[in-house]
């Protein structure tokens, strides 16, 4: 389909839309396939919760994840379909596990249970109410370091930086009083603006390591192939080509930091001339223009999408070729 290197990307969680994948099952047997084998690999009506809600059961994080995998696996397959394969990819926590299924690591039943019993361990990992995480802009990554290692001192508990998602937008993590004491800091060292998340658990940090315990149980039950392409891992940023280091990225991201700005930077070296969003939503565009505003991203999450981005390449193929 296309000369270029194309890196696909895969969100994460707070992507999620009801009713989300629905234009892609209705048209394509291999996106309404997909939905039918989770539901069946899980023993629940899975796409019935993110095609129809309610809002709050698929707010869930036992089902966030699980979904958001499931309709950025069927957009792949739907990609796969028109020819289109990545050279590379990375995905967005969550999405980590939806790039290997792509890549053939992971079975997506394998993966679409699995990040099921993740969601469900995160999320009793913290009692409801005692962790938080917010969202800083426009401070250094240093600073908020800083900000965090004595908010940590002053109040006795768990703070730490859990996305370095771009340049202006550091995510911090951890248990409530020490992310409110964090983010007063933060405030006093020049950040524009620090937004409170909307989350049921304090993820990527180090109050997530009963989850982390799972996920490396369940993880330690299934078997893994060799990426068919090169994957690139939250923890460190660097581009994974083997079974064995993927695996220990999947599990030590649970408590570990995403390094989005150095994933897709990562990408770039590694030679990724486009990029594309494949799943819900459009939170990673938007990232990788923060990052680096001459980086290329197109998306397919529906239908719409999926026409105009099949477009854009086709015409990128033939200005190459003039």
């Amino acid at each position: 389909m296309t000369t270029k290197k194309i890196a696909f990307l895969f969100p994460g969680q707070g992507s999620q839309t009801v009713g989300m994948g629905r234009s892609l099952a209705e048209i394509y047997p291999v996106a309404a396939a997909t939905f039918a084998e989770a539901d069946e690999a899980l023993g629940f009506p899975l796409s019935r919760v993110f095609l129809d809600g309610p809002e709050d059961e698929l707010r869930l994080t036992e089902n966030t994840q699980p979904a958001i995998l499931t309709v950025s696996v069927a957009a792949w397959r739907v990609l796969a379909e028109h020819g289109m394969t990545p050279t590379l990819a990375a995905g967005h926590s969550l999405g980590e596990w939806s790039a290997h299924v792509a890549a053939g690591t992971l079975s997506f039943a394998d993966a679409v249970r699995a990040v099921k019993s993740r969601g469900r361990a995160m999320q009793r990992a913290v009692p409801a109410g005692e962790g938080a995480m917010a969202a800083v802009l426009a401070l250094a990554a240093d600073s908020i370091a800083e900000a965090c290692l004595e908010a940590a001192a002053v109040t006795g508990q768990v703070v730490a930086a859990a996305n370095f998602n771009s340049p202006d937008q550091t995510v911090i993590s951890g248990a409530k009083a020490a992310v409110e004491k964090a983010a007063e800091l933060v405030k006093a060292r020049g950040a524009r603006k620090v937004v409170m998340l909307p989350v049921s658990a304090p993820f990527h940090c180090a109050l997530m390591q009963p989850a982390q315990d799972e996920v490396a149980r369940v993880l330690g039950g299934l078997t893994l192939g060799e990426p068919q392409f090169p994957v690139a891992a939250n923890v460190s940023g660097t581009i994974l080509k083997n079974a064995v280091a993927a695996q220990q990225a999947l599990i030590e991201q649970v408590t570990g930091t995403v390094r989005w700005v150095d994933c897709v930077q990562g990408l770039v070296g590694a030679g990724a001339e486009v990029f594309l969003e494949v799943g819900p939503g459009k939170v990673l565009s938007g990232l990788l223009r923060q990052i680096d505003r001459g980086l290329k991203c197109l998306n397919v999450e529906d239908q719409a999408s999926l026409e105009k981005t099949l477009a854009e390449l086709a015409a990128m193929e033939l200005q190459a070729a003039e």
